[in-house]
């Protein structure tokens, strides 16, 4: 089994889940890649969660301010138009709904993992870095004119016997 296909899959399946459950909201067709190098430049919301145990990294949701007011909106049923303490809240819970999905829907595959409390961070014309992580997994989704992005970094720990050095594109035994 690959990997990195199955991490598309889920976070794909993931999202549009939690999106039409909790949103009442449909996304519109995924787009897949894998971004390497330097981090891009950010001008929004980027929340962090990280996943711990036989495989390690870190799951992230990006957007725009506009985005996540949208999210926040729906989420709590209220008008929000600016990004404040409640939007902020609202990503960083989508971010963990998200994310602990695809954990859950991983452990079958690659062993139980733990999921850390989301870290959100909002600004202008920053860049974000998770130590260690080279190679992330990058599903973007338009939604009402805009764009969200969900990004996912795992690798084996050492703790793994049997397993690869480097996740990307390589098989993954079901047995880990």
């Amino acid at each position: 089994m690959n990997v990195q296909n199955l991490i598309i899959d889920l976070i794909s399946q993931s999202a549009a889940n939690v999106f039409s459950t909790m949103l009442g909201a449909e996304l519109g067709p995924p787009e897949a890649s894998i971004e390497q190098g330097v981090p891009e430049v950010n001008d929004g919301i980027v929340s962090f969660i990280g996943l711990a145990g036989a495989w390690a990294g870190t799951g992230s949701v990006v957007c725009s301010p506009t985005v996540a007011c949208r999210i926040c909106s729906l989420m709590l049923m209220t008008d929000t138009t600016s990004v404040d303490a409640d939007v902020l809240d609202a990503v960083a819970e989508l971010t963990n709904m998200i994310v602990g999905s695809v954990k859950n829907d991983l452990e079958p595959h690659l062993g139980t993992l733990g999921l850390s409390i989301p870290t959100v961070v909002f600004g202008k014309n920053f860049r974000t870095k998770s130590a260690g992580a080279t190679d992330w997994i990058v599903v973007r989704f338009p939604w009402e004119g805009d764009v969200l992005v969900v990004k996912l970094f795992l690798a084996p720990t050492e703790r793994v016997p049997h397993a690869v050095s480097h996740m990307m594109g390589q098989t993954c035994p079901l047995e880990v």
